[in-house]
């Protein structure tokens, strides 16, 4: 089908500090996790919360300015689309990881490195080669904020 649409829209908390890497290429590559918390009262008006976590991916000049202004707790608003990566983890399983590829990326807070300026950060499209990396981070080793 030539008339599809593979859109993400997200706001959440950065869960740790953005890793930057490079591939085999030099091409620069960031990724970060970014929890999503949802809160209701359930039947017995107990409050309820539920977590969601991506993983975030980004590249070329996007990757570093995020690399750059983003920390962990940060609060984003990440424009993307989907990418399902395979990949052998440590102990040699094939696993399967859906990731959102950031097109654009806003702070929409001041928790920089930089300091002052703008928080808005665009990026162009991800390129739609693989990379390497390691088992993907668990969850538990993060805290929502």
């Amino acid at each position: 089908m030539r008339n599809s649409l593979n859109k993400v829209m997200l706001i959440g908390n950065v869960g740790r500090d953005p890793e930057l890497r490079y591939t085999q290429d030099g091409v620069p590559l960031a990724t970060f996790r970014l929890a999503m918390t949802e809160t209701w009262r359930d039947r017995d008006g107990s409050l309820r919360e539920h977590t969601e976590w991506h993983t975030i991916v980004a590249w070329r000049e996007l990757a570093e300015r995020i690399h750059r202004v983003v920390q962990k707790g940060a609060r984003v608003y990440i424009e993307g689309r989907l990418r399902t990566r395979e990949f052998e983890d440590r102990g040699g399983n094939r696993r399967r990881e859906v990731e959102i590829w950031a097109d654009s990326m806003l702070l929409l807070e001041r928790r920089s490195r930089e300091g002052q300026g703008n928080s808005a950060v665009e990026g162009a499209t991800a390129p739609d080669v693989p990379y390497d990396a390691d088992s993907p981070v668990s969850p538990e080793d993060e805290v929502p904020f």
